[in-house]
This record gives C-alpha cells, structure tokens and sequence, in this order.
C-alpha cells in the first residue's frame, strides 16, 4: 500500500498581470517574466502537475485520481475536486465572477463551479482587493454596468500579509496589484469577466468580457461571506482554521518544532510558504522546503512533521 507523501510538480501560466514573484519568493523556474499562475496542486486537464517521487512518479495528479483511488479516501466523483494556486498580481487582475456547479455543470461542459479562497502572502502597503458590489438590484447593478461607473459599483477592501477571504462562487471579485496569493478552490478553470480596465493584451486586442454570463451568474444583492477562524497548539505546531465550508476545509500552520499528525482518514493538501523540514512516514523520512507542494494520501495513518516553517493545508469537507 502506498505510504509516503506525493511531492508535486507546479505548472505555471503566463498572465497579463504576472510577475517574477513566483522566482524571487519561492525559487520556481518560471517560463516568463509574466509568470502569473502557480498550479501547485491540480489534476485540472488544463494544468495537471506531474507526481515527482515514490511508485507514482512520472504520472500526473490527475492519473493517480483515476488509478489509485483509494489514496484519496476512495471519494466519489469523476474529477479531483480541489486546486491549490499562488497568483503573483503585478498588476491588477480583471474584475470576474465565477459560476456555481450548476450552472457550470449545464454551461461549461460538465465543468466544476468555482468557490474559492484566498491567503495573503504578502503585498505592497497599498494592495487591496474588489470583494462584492454596491448593487442593490439586478438592475441597478446592471445600469453601473452600463454607464462603467466602476468606482461606485465596486467594493474594494484594503489588505495585509495574514489577512484570508472567503469567496463564495456568485462573489464578484478581484486581486489588486502587489498581491501575492495563496488561492483554495474547486478545480474548475471558468471565469466571467465583468471589466478588465480596457487593457490590451500583447496582440494589441482588449480581452474578452462575459457580461451576459456574470450578470446571470452573480449573487444580488452581495452578501458578505461570514468565517469562523480558531487557533489551536498542537506539541509545535500552531493551527489557525482559516474556513470550513461545503467544498474545503482550509488551515494555516506555523511549525517550530515537531508535531505528530492523524489524517483520520483524509487525504491533505500542503503547500508550504516559508521554512524547510522533514515529514517522517513508517521511519522514513522526506525533506521539504519553501514552495512545495505535496499531498498526504488517505492511506497514512499517522505522520510527523518536524522544522521551521509556514504551510497552508487543506482537505475536502
């Protein structure tokens, strides 16, 4: 039975807005210096990152879903349910809004809906993000839509490393410019663009909006997602719960130490922000370090972490 951690390969994406953050922070060879996207764990066909280590190395995330199911605590469903990504916002990203299952699932060829969340990293004094709408109907938010009174229309909310939102699909939503993010999300790749400031992409074209999708799709009016967060101390680990909801379960861990681990069961999502370690299976032992991404399988009962370092950690709810 398979009894170690799954270490993965990132794909990365280039994007309009990206950077060379994704490099500087973590040490990634990244294609451009417009590396935008992260995927550090994902079976999402439109990015699968590749399995580095152990029996299954060579084949992708996505492969050892349909192969190995009893990795993934034999869960139901024909798609890996979660992607984990860090976006590097060197510019502001576009003002989008994603779409439920349903209307996904009727829409977007069986596609997944798009509920997410988001860790800061890190960003500039002067970062923020667009969260909601001022609209109070639909058509009312409509009309700002019409006449581009952005400014009016928008929410926009200030930030700070640490800070973490909860963006329920129907949110409109942006990152702004400096932000490095840690991103939780269903494993879908559908977005709506509502407005993308009139920017032009490198062929000197204005990129698509979908504004008859992101008008049917978006909640009206906006409802501000409420999140319960609760710290705990384990041996040397300090837990933060970030979010527990219908999708994902989402924690921040500061280790200083050695703490030992259950899965009870599930399989967990570790990216690591900051530090380096080891993670001891059966007396075994595999090192990680800033930037990893690795996935605990449900066939491991037991783990020990030991070192210095930050990790957002996740499983399905």
């Amino acid at each position: 039975m398979y009894k170690e951690p799954m270490f993965l390969a990132p794909v990365f994406k280039d994007r309009i807005w990206g950077g060379t953050k994704l490099s500087d922070r973590f040490g990634y060879d990244i294609p451009t210096n417009t590396t935008g996207e992260c995927w550090g764990i994902s079976a999402h066909p439109n990015g699968p990152s590749r399995i580095k280590n152990g029996p299954l190395k060579g084949k992708t995330l996505m492969e050892a879903w349909d192969q190995h199911r009893e990795l993934f605590s034999n869960e139901k469903g024909e798609q890996f349910p979660l992607l984990v990504k860090i976006l590097d916002a060197n510019n502001d990203l576009s003002v989008q809004v994603h779409p439920n299952d349903e209307y996904a699932n009727s829409h977007e060829n069986g596609e997944l809906g798009k509920t997410e969340c988001w860790y800061v990293i890190d960003c500039e004094p002067e970062s923020e993000l667009i969260i909601g709408h001022h609209g109070k109907t639909k058509e009312e938010f409509v009309s700002m839509i019409e006449k581009g009174e952005w400014d009016k229309l928008l929410k926009k909310v200030p930030i700070q490393p640490g800070d973490f939102y909860y963006v329920p699909s129907g949110t409109i939503h942006a990152i702004g410019k400096g932000a490095l993010i840690l991103e939780t999300q269903q494993s879908s790749d559908t977005t709506y663009r509502v407005y993308d400031y009139d920017r032009k992409d490198v062929t000197g074209n204005t990129r698509e909006l979908h504004l008859e999708q992101s008008i049917t799709v978006t909640t009206i009016p906006h409802q501000d997602a409420r999140i319960e967060q609760v710290v705990s101390i384990e041996q040397g680990l300090t837990i933060k719960k970030l979010v527990s909801e219908q999708y994902f379960t989402v924690f921040h861990g500061l280790l200083q130490g050695t703490v030992d681990q259950k899965t009870d069961g599930k399989y967990l999502l570790y990216s690591v922000l900051n530090g380096k370690g080891v993670i001891t299976v059966n007396q075994q032992s595999y090192p990680y370090k800033t930037g990893d991404h690795f996935v605990i399988p449900s066939t491991i009962d037991t783990y020990e972490l030991t070192g210095n370092a930050e990790f957002i950690y996740s499983f399905t709810s």
